[in-house]
């Protein structure tokens, strides 16, 4: 059984944090609250994590990750980035877009697209997620928590908590959030490409 930690969404509790961090130094699967709802995920190193996931999701082991950042300067660790792409990140995140990288060699090659070497880089503004990424100090591998026969993301975490309790070892119970998929942002070759639109607005990008 799961682990469910009921925290404040905007002053979130410093001890429960904590005890998520030591949890996923331990190599466990945690659900937790996003700005476009809750998510899987995992420390970067745990691959049996990643495993895990891929099963909940039902989901095949090169399923595309993403990996969720506290800020830019950790975004530049992980991905290449030009002036441009810089500027275009820094003047939109925190916020609900994902954006396609070339991946550097900090990313293990079984989280990268294999034909084109990216990865999918994002800065979320839940309080939650944040808190979390600044205790950890280092990105969280992340899926959308989409359960197998769903269209969208889960949202209420008292449902979560019935149908992912033998699954996971962590809920982190944020409230109910409305499913908001992000936008997805393209800036591999240096010209933004918009592959979704959703929550994060578009217009900076066309």
């Amino acid at each position: 059984m799961s682990q469910f930690f009921h925290l404040h969404p905007k002053n979130p509790q410093i001890r429960l944090i904590n005890q998520s961090i030591d949890l996923l130094k331990k190599g466990s699967v945690m659900v937790y609250p996003t700005d476009s709802g809750y998510a899987l995920g995992c420390l970067l190193e745990k691959k049996s994590a990643q495993e895990r996931i891929c099963q909940i999701r039902e989901r095949t082991s090169d399923h595309h990750f993403t990996l969720v950042c506290r800020d830019l300067s950790e975004i530049a660790l992980y991905a290449y980035l030009d002036n441009s792409a810089f500027r275009l990140i820094k003047n939109n995140t925190p916020g609900r877009y994902t954006f396609i990288l070339k991946a550097t060699k900090e990313v293990p090659r079984r989280l990268m697209n294999e034909k084109r070497k990216t990865i999918g880089l994002r800065v979320p503004s839940n309080d939650i997620a944040l808190a979390l990424l600044d205790a950890l100090n280092e990105p969280l591998m992340s899926t959308t928590l989409i359960l197998p026969g769903d269209d969208f993301a889960q949202f209420d975490p008292e449902q979560i908590k019935q149908k992912l309790g033998k699954k996971v070892d962590l809920i982190i119970d944020g409230g109910c959030i409305a499913e908001q998929p992000t936008t997805i942002i393209d800036l591999t070759d240096g010209n933004p490409v918009l592959v979704r639109s959703g929550g994060g607005d578009t217009s900076p990008f066309l």
